[in-house]
């Protein structure tokens, strides 16, 4: 059991982060499921990894990300479970759609709060472990919105930018003790973060930008109808723990890799073009007179 590869994964309760766990657990990882309600997500790893109650592999930890206490005795329980873990998996985020006006200031905060300063504080805590042992892997869970700016999830999309830059600046620092740190770039996966009911949104179809949600909207039904399973996340993440570069990044999806690549060879403008079209924005300046109109209604 002490030479068992450990694994803490956040948000491991559903989507992404269940689809992982059950992976790497039917792979023989000791999982430690990091989650905000132990109580309902184990009995959900357990149907989908056949765990039994009590399997020493499978260790449920309370976390909550935007709580900085708990992050401090979710690593101390994980620290107690398995020592200095030798991969954690940052894939917890906090989702919220809408444009800039309509986002609540408090939901802005939430989202850097959890996707932002809660993987850094937990990472703080685990590293003294992780250096001491002179091993271990940190994995940041990103997105193509963190390659560039996304309309309506421009404060997620700015909160898995700020992750993945500190990403590559910790590299520098562990390197040194034996460490490696990856990000992996996902496109789209049929998660619930679709979900309205799971995903905060903020969208005001009858303000301003209801043009831009219609074209969103459109878009959003042949992206979803396209996304792959997590599964297939999943596979990519067992994958990439198996390198030991001290920094790599990896495009998971297709759609990610085009992302990718389109970023690296189109100029800004061109890129900006080709991101309104694909995601059926109105034209620049198209809305220039009804905002006119507007303001002077509400004068």
């Amino acid at each position: 059991m002490a030479d068992r590869r450990s694994v803490v994964i956040t948000g491991a309760s559903r989507g992404l982060g269940l689809a992982s766990a059950a992976r790497l657990y039917a792979r023989g990882w000791h999982v430690v499921a990091a989650m905000r309600s132990p109580d309902t997500g184990l009995e959900r790893l357990r149907s989908v990894t056949g765990a039994a109650p009590g399997d020493p592999r499978l260790t449920p930890v309370t976390l909550d990300l935007s709580d900085a206490s708990s992050i401090v005795s979710a690593a101390k329980s994980i620290t107690e479970a398995v020592g200095a873990p030798h991969v954690v998996v940052h894939n917890a985020a906090f989702v919220a759609v809408g444009f800039v006006e309509e986002m609540p200031s408090h939901v802005v905060e939430q989202i850097i709060s959890t996707n932002v300063i809660g993987p850094i504080r937990l990472t703080r805590e685990l590293l003294p472990a992780m250096r001491r042992a002179g091993r271990g892997r940190i994995v940041v869970v990103s997105s193509v919105g963190a390659i560039r700016g996304m309309p309506a999830i421009s404060i997620y999309s700015a909160s898995k930018g700020a992750i993945e830059r500190w990403a590559e600046a910790l590299a520098h620092e562990i390197a040194p003790f034996g460490l490696g740190v990856t990000v992996l770039s996902t496109g789209t996966f049929r998660t619930d973060v679709y979900d309205e009911n799971y995903s905060k949104h903020y969208a005001d179809r009858q303000g301003p930008y209801a043009p831009h949600h219609a074209g969103l909207d459109r878009v959003g039904e042949r992206v979803i109808r396209s996304a792959k399973p997590p599964e297939r996340f999943a596979a990519a993440l067992e994958r990439a723990l198996d390198k030991d570069a001290p920094f790599a990044r990896h495009a998971v999806g297709a759609d990610a890799r085009m992302m990718l690549v389109a970023s690296r060879l189109l100029p800004s403008g061109a890129f900006q073009s080709a991101a309104r079209l694909a995601t059926g924005l109105p034209r620049p300046r198209a809305l220039r007179s009804a905002a006119r109109t507007d303001d002077r209604k509400n004068s």
